[in-house]
């Protein structure tokens, strides 16, 4: 998926085409994400949609649930909606900074062997009369 550490840095206009894709796709699980906990919350706790979208979003944010859950069922679903959006934070977090975060070692691991190329370069220079 990314360039290997012997490859030149990626172009910028490349980089930000990986960025922006990577963001579409966080996009898009945040969507679905938003879609199960609202469906759930609509089915199973009886909230209304805008209720159902509004403890879905705070729970998928991590602020916590709003409206009382009337029964077992919705509880059973909050508890496992609540893990699922625990997990779904740390790969869309992934998701978009995954390539900032290659680039960055990757131009240190670029200048790190520029390095040892030059001293091995003066080495020889060194050694040969």
């Amino acid at each position: 998926m990314f360039e290997h550490h012997r490859q030149p840095l990626l172009p910028r206009q490349a980089f930000y085409g990986r960025v922006a894709k990577n963001a579409a796709a966080a996009a898009g699980l945040i969507g679905v994400a938003l879609g199960i906990g609202v469906l759930g919350y609509h089915t199973i706790a009886g909230f209304s949609w805008i209720d159902s979208l509004l403890n879905a979003s705070m729970i998928l944010g991590g602020m916590g649930p709003v409206g009382e859950l009337p029964s077992d069922g919705s509880k059973l679903f909050a508890s496992a909606y609540a893990l699922f959006s625990g997990l779904m934070f740390i790969t869309i977090a992934a998701l978009v900074f995954a390539p900032v975060i290659h680039r960055v070692l990757h131009r240190f691991h670029l200048e790190v062997d520029e390095e040892k190329t030059q001293r091995a370069q003066h080495a020889r220079k060194r050694d040969t009369p």
